[in-house]
């Protein structure tokens, strides 16, 4: 058994967000259906590259255990194809821009009066309300106005984002945790509701620490690197053969560090003593750091921390960490069969579930592969299916 079996999922959603918070369903037992533009499909089918026999990696990796079916949305019967989902669905996500649906005969208000039962999730990069509603939303702009850029990279260097899409990924994560809420509120009052979710919440959810901290001092957060604002030694260093993390948030495990690492020295030096003392020396003790961390080899260095609890460890490449046997015995490679790409691996689940585990059902979709199927599920006739192919209505 899955814990979402029977619940069902209309993804009206394109790109990243919207189709990463329905996939998450998905992998728990929820039937996504995923509606899509004839012709073009979801934008993320031509986020290239990389591709893979001509197949968007990114599509890949974000659609799995999800059914595809193709309508024309500005068409009235498309629209009636969607109308007539929306009366079995207990969910519906979207990502248009604030205003579209509703224009469109699609938004909140019409879709209840529909299925009152429905919870209807609205992502977009500002929120549905508020002044900045209508603008368009993309990852890089919000880790932008969202603050995100402003604590990422080195000290003297310009801004950096990071090297995922994390407002998208995050919001995705935020939207699941809002129609799982809806869901279980439904289960007590019957009614659906309206989830609002949006890059630019998110992204300041994410600050956390740095909200209270900058009331508290009067001062934004700075960029720090690879390093932490408030712990020293938390960051990179570079050893003999390659760069290492050092993650070292208290005093016990400080005293532990250097006496595995014969630095005694560093015990004694009253600049070093405390968490707070460490942070005020932080250029003198990171150079101290460096320049002795630089003569050891990678492995020797974790044989010692790792027999005292130290926690440390390298920097791994993508190749490393998807061929690494600590990943692959968490399950977090799945092999999939998928039409077109022969020998296809993707992210695996996140979340281990003893009674209702995740499960791969369904290979990432091709444009409108399941169009008939579900048309079907409708009670459309073969002859009615044909008439809306003739009319572009469906692919």
């Amino acid at each position: 058994m899955q814990a979402l079996e029977e619940i069902k999922v209309l993804e009206l959603s394109r790109t990243l967000a919207g189709p990463y918070a329905s996939m998450l369903l998905g992998d728990m037992g929820a039937d996504i259906i995923k509606v899509e533009q004839p012709e073009k499909g979801d934008d993320l089918r031509h986020f290239t590259p990389p591709s893979w026999n001509e197949e968007s990696c990114y599509f890949l990796a974000t659609n799995r255990n999800k059914r595809s079916i193709a309508i024309d949305l500005k068409s009235p019967e498309g629209k009636e194809i969607v109308y007539k989902l929306v009366k079995e669905a207990d969910v519906l996500i979207e990502n248009f821009r604030t205003g579209t649906l509703d224009k469109m005969g699609l938004g909140y208000e019409t879709i209840k009066e529909i299925n009152p039962r429905i919870i209807y999730c609205s992502i977009s990069g500002f929120g549905r309300t508020g002044p900045e509603r209508f603008r368009a939303g993309y990852d890089l702009l919000l880790q932008g106005f969202g603050g995100l850029m402003s604590i990422t990279g080195e000290p003297d260097c310009p801004p950096a984002k990071t090297g995922l899409s994390i407002a998208d990924l995050s919001t995705g994560l935020f939207a699941v945790y809002g129609i799982l809420i809806a869901l279980f509120a439904r289960l007590k009052t019957n009614k659906g509701q309206l989830v609002d979710a949006s890059l630019l919440d998110s992204q300041v959810a994410l600050l956390n620490h740095m909200i209270p901290g900058y009331f508290a001092t009067g001062q934004p957060a700075r960029r720090h690197g690879s390093a932490h604002e408030s712990f020293v030694p938390y960051q990179a260093f570079t050893a003999k053969d390659q760069d290492i993390i050092l993650a070292i948030p208290n005093n016990r495990l400080w005293e532990k560090c250097c006496r595995a690492l014969g630095w005694e020295d560093l015990l004694e030096d009253f600049r070093f003593v405390t968490n707070d003392e460490r942070v005020r020396h932080r250029a003198i003790l990171v150079t101290i750091i460096q320049e002795r961390v630089s003569k050891w080899e990678s492995n020797e260095i974790f044989k010692l921390l790792d027999a005292e609890g130290v926690p440390c460890g390298p920097i791994h490449t993508i190749d490393q960490v998807v061929t690494h046997p600590q990943v692959l015995a968490r399950d977090m490679i799945l092999e999939v069969n998928h039409p077109n790409v022969k020998n296809l691996r993707l992210p695996g689940f996140p979340i281990k579930l003893s009674d209702t585990p995740a499960i791969f059902k369904k290979h990432p979709p091709l444009l409108g592969e399941h169009t008939e199927e579900i048309l079907r599920e409708l009670d459309y006739k073969n002859e009615d299916i044909q008439f809306l192919k003739k009319i572009k209505a469906i692919e």
